[in-house]
């Protein structure tokens, strides 16, 4: 593909994204290269959870400079939108500087938010959201389901009847009355059922995409290794801090930050291999990416085949 402007890591959570991102940079430098890393990751946008996050050491942020990491408070709602902002400008300016972005995460909407654009629903008015997502806790998904379909039933068709979360979500923009089925936001309703729509390679800049992957026994062992680490090296009392002091709906989102307010290690264990299991099904649906399997190799022979593959 020739030189790429970006250099893209993405894989499931324990996979090594950070790691191989160090030894990316350490060749990229070698050239001659002044790399930066661009994270692309949801939470780890939070200060104070970033052990439970698994945010970039201060050692690895020494050795690699990683910049939208840890720069919301933990009370504050954070979206995608206002990432792809954010995103956008970082890389823009690392580019104009004449330094490398390696973008790095493992949160698929906010990967495309960073390389792509992004064309997102508009916001609830206010108090919309607080009122369907009450109708939802009270009367079940069916409900709200069945109600979509009696207003617009070409999007409740698009939508599976106990995905209480999108269908939260058009009902919004229904009353928005912004939903309409030739309409841009109409049209990507119609089509939220396809996870690979998250997805689009009309990227902003030539970007070289690694997809990495793990045999799935050494992927799940390094899972559980990694949430006991995150536990013994303080993971609770960053959640129980965070709690304490007002930690916002989409901060509270975070892989075991509910499970380890109850005390519930294994639920934390399970929930976080449900997990990679979604990002690995996501990834495999992504055009245009180099799928490489990490088991058993060093980062730095990892990182020079993403070179390799690059001049080719």
């Amino acid at each position: 593909m020739g030189d790429p402007s970006i250099y893209a890591l993405f894989g499931p959570t324990g996979v090594g994204k950070t790691e191989v991102a160090l030894a990316l940079a350490e060749r990229l430098r070698e050239r001659g290269e002044d790399p930066v890393a661009v994270s692309a990751d949801a939470m780890q946008v939070y200060t104070g959870l970033e052990t439970l996050t698994g945010a970039p050491s201060a050692s690895e942020r020494a050795a690699l400079e990683h910049r939208l990491v840890s720069f919301v408070e933990v009370g504050e709602t954070f979206s995608a939108g206002s990432y792809a902002q954010l995103a956008h400008a970082e890389i823009d300016a690392l580019l104009a500087a004449g330094r490398r972005p390696i973008v790095v995460g493992g949160t698929g909407l906010y990967l495309r938010a960073a390389l792509a654009e992004l064309d997102l629903l508009p916001p609830p008015r206010d108090g919309v959201r607080e009122r369907l997502s009450a109708e939802l806790a009270a009367d079940g998904p069916r409900a709200l389901h069945a109600r979509l379909a009696t207003v617009a039933p070409w999007a409740a068709v698009a939508l599976e009847p106990t995905d209480g979360r999108r269908i939260v979500r058009a009902l919004e923009v229904l009353e928005a009355g912004e939903l309409d089925r030739r309409s841009k936001i109409g049209r990507q309703i119609a089509r939220r059922q396809q996870d690979s729509q998250l997805w689009s390679e009309e990227l902003r800049v030539p970007t070289l995409l690694a997809g990495l992957t793990m045999e799935r026994a050494a992927l799940y062992a390094r899972i559980d290794e990694r949430v006991e680490e995150m536990v013994r090296a303080g993971a609770e009392e960053e959640v129980r801090r965070a709690s304490a002091t007002g930690a916002s709906d989409t901060a509270t989102k975070a892989l075991g930050f509910r499970e380890l307010l109850a005390g519930d290690l294994e639920a934390m264990k399970r929930h976080t291999r449900q997990y990679a299991r979604r990002q690995l099904t996501w990834m495999r649906k992504l055009g245009g990416i180099q799928v490489i399997d990490v088991t058993g190799r060093a980062p730095g022979d990892v990182a020079a085949e993403i070179l390799d593959s690059a001049g080719r």
